[in-house]
């Protein structure tokens, strides 16, 4: 049985002892990263009568083979035996691999020796149980995830925590709010500029009209010349 939060997942193994050599015992499936993961523990090793005396410990894919083609993923992940004594010192092993359809397991052959769980003040084996935490951060997936990210139920706007589903109406009551705040600071400006054109305006009307008085002068001296040259 295991425990997942987040990235975290703890594994109990229960009778610890009571495991054969090269007997295998697997996890729950968890998820880490959109990505489906299980653990494979031989309590008392997997490869030779030298290994009998080592606990060994694997991260692997339990879907590849339904996953498709060209599917990759790069993972950096740790397992910890938890030392049940408070103050206890755990140990911790990590690695960081690159799974594939070739490659779907990753682990620690010698990750913990037996000999160590002996002895009630280890604080590895209690009441018959050793406890694992596994941390598995995914650095990269290629292909798709196997769960794709859930929908937050809700997003904060401006402070205000507001339905997933209520979200698009939401932001065009917001959109709409900030262009009638524009449009009211543009007519603002528009008022200004228009007092400018009306003030601007005047004054070249101003101009326009004393020089129609300068050219009636300079008309009215031309007519009197001509009058004397007659």
């Amino acid at each position: 049985m295991g425990n997942q939060a987040d990235k975290k997942f703890t594994w109990v193994i229960k009778k610890f002892s009571s495991f054969a050599y090269r007997s295998e015992i697997y996890s729950d499936i968890f998820v880490a990263g959109g990505c489906k993961w299980r653990l494979l523990a031989f309590p008392k090793g997997n490869n030779s009568d030298f290994m009998c005396s080592y606990f060994s410990l694997y991260l692997f894919v339990p879907n590849s083979e339904s996953l498709p083609s060209g599917w990759s993923r790069h993972a950096k992940f740790s397992f910890t035996m938890v030392n049940q004594i408070p103050e206890g010192l755990s140990q911790l092993r990590e690695a960081e691999y690159w799974f594939d359809q070739e490659n779907t397991i990753m682990g620690f052959q010698y990750m913990f020796r037996l000999a160590e769980f002996k002895g009630s003040d280890k604080g590895l084996l209690v009441n018959g149980e050793v406890k694992i935490v596994a941390e598995v951060d995914v650095l990269e997936v290629i292909g798709t995830l196997d769960v794709p990210p859930e929908k937050p139920k809700s997003i904060d706007i401006n402070g205000f925590q507001v339905p997933s589903s209520q979200v698009e109406s939401v932001y065009s009551l917001v959109n709409a709010y900030s262009t009638l705040r524009f449009v009211r600071k543009a007519r603002i400006n528009y008022d200004w500029l228009e007092k400018k054109l009306k003030e601007t305006g005047k004054t070249r009307l101003q101009e326009i009209e004393q020089e129609l008085k300068d050219l009636r002068v300079k008309c009215a001296d031309m007519e009197a010349l001509l009058e004397f040259l007659r």
